[in-house]
């Protein structure tokens, strides 16, 4: 009796399931971003760089700062780089971002048509020119996307004690380059970052008007999103990004970014730096 029992566990070992092989590490990173690193031409230059070193694909989502953030925080990004202080502090609080560091600066700048109907050129402090556009009632065409460069210039209103309104204050609910060609066909004032409006400089006919104020610095850090916001994040790539923009050989690159086409480069690299630094 004892054969047929062995021949019977043997066809049972022998149809038994194999344990499922454990599925290999995603090689595709998915970076959410403001508008402005992919405006300015910056990612086109560091992200074959990124490919190129580590195997890895990197598929760009180029949105405001606030629909980088919700996405990253919906499990839908694996690293995020974007440009609004308050708002990356709060989501990293939060716990649905981790690690933030910050990557480089740049600054913001007031443009505006040449002809100047609120008369601000030149003038030091941001603040005191938007009241004066708000008393002209010039046309001003903000992004009203909640991107890190809307936040700032709600700030600033705020700063300012006032609350723009129609007909002179009209929202793009576009990027950065969208919204300079708005600006620039309505003869209006906005806000950007000195980058994009580089970038676009031969499109547009938008003059600076006020710049160098510190209420107009701005930072880009880098943050790597929680595996736990969803079970499609790749913590492994997002933290690969995060390391290679952080890198001394990319800071290096940043550094000298667009300084052979516009004689001035666009961005300041500050890895490495804090918050209170600035």
């Amino acid at each position: 009796m004892r054969r047929p029992i062995l021949i019977l566990l043997g066809l049972g070992l022998a149809v038994a399931p194999a344990a499922p092989a454990q599925a290999p590490a995603s090689k595709t990173v998915i970076l959410s971003t403001t508008t402005s690193t992919q405006d300015s031409g910056l990612l086109d230059v560091l992200v074959p760089l990124f490919e190129k070193s580590t195997g890895y694909t990197v598929k760009t989502i180029s949105v405001g700062t606030g629909q980088a953030l919700a996405l990253a925080a919906r499990g839908e990004a694996d690293v995020t780089l974007c440009h609004a202080p308050s708002l990356e502090r709060k989501y990293v609080a939060e716990g649905k971002m981790q690690d933030r560091r910050l990557v480089m600066y740049n600054d913001f700048l007031v443009v505006g048509p040449e002809a100047d109907p609120a008369k601000i050129k030149g003038d030091k402090s941001v603040v005191a020119a938007l009241k004066k556009i708000a008393g002209a009632g010039a046309r001003f065409v903000s992004r009203g996307d909640k991107s890190g460069t809307h936040i700032l210039e709600q700030n600033l209103w705020k700063e300012a004690g006032l609350t723009p309104a129609t007909p002179w204050y009209i929202e793009s609910g576009q990027g950065m380059g969208a919204t300079l060609g708005i600006a620039n066909d309505r003869q209006a004032y906005t806000l950007t970052d000195r980058a994009t409006l580089l970038a676009f400089s031969k499109r547009v006919d938008l003059k600076p008007m006020v710049e160098h104020d510190r209420l107009l610095l701005n930072i880009y850090s880098v943050m790597e999103v929680n595996p736990a916001n969803g079970p499609r994040v790749n913590a492994a790539g997002g933290k690969a990004f995060a390391a290679f923009i952080l890198a001394p050989a990319t800071q290096a690159v940043i550094k000298t970014f667009g300084f052979d086409k516009y004689g001035q480069a666009l961005f300041v690299p500050i890895a490495g730096k804090k918050d209170e630094d600035f």
